[in-house]
């Protein structure tokens, strides 16, 4: 299946950009903004599509978390220990599972393993592709408690005020 969409696109972008700054030790927000400067004298820089931004400052905001929960998930890994592109792959990933609701889990999961195809080793999609399949399990709770608490009704509701 050949992905050339925008969404995917930006995906890959997001991919980079975390895989850059892990390299580099700088934040992520730091990339995109130096990103933006130079795309403004240099278009062949590219620039960066809103959803790279909204998923890379996402993973990044939550990167403490997101970490937790890959590391729950690895079978005789230890996160430190992977390609830094699968872990900029698990990371996006985690992320768009807990937070983009307007995309299925499914369409996240093969993503990331298209962009393992793409971007890592071999062996890279199907260890994706496992350790994603365990996470999306928790997607619709963690999805659910999200929406509760950003709908005060919601909370009300459950308060039984």
């Amino acid at each position: 299946m050949k992905h050339s969409g925008t969404r995917h696109k930006a995906r890959n972008r997001a991919v980079d950009l975390l895989f850059e700054a892990e390299a580099k030790g700088v934040s992520p927000q730091e990339l995109i903004s130096q990103r933006r400067e130079l795309f403004v004298d240099d278009d062949s820089v590219g620039t960066v599509h809103d959803y790279t931004e909204k998923a890379v400052l996402g993973v990044a905001a939550d990167q403490a978390q997101i970490d937790a929960v890959i590391s729950s998930h690895l079978d005789k890994w230890q996160l430190d220990r992977l390609p830094a592109v699968d872990r900029a792959i698990l990371r996006l990933a985690t992320w768009e599972l807990f937070n983009a609701d307007d995309v299925d889990t499914f369409v996240i999961v093969d993503e990331a393993i298209q962009l393992a195809k793409e971007l890592s080793t071999d062996n890279s999609p199907a260890f994706v592709n496992g350790v994603l399949a365990k996470i999306a399990e928790l997607a619709p709770q963690v999805r659910a408690a999200a929406r509760a608490g950003d709908d005060p009704a919601s909370d009300a509701r459950a308060g039984g005020v």
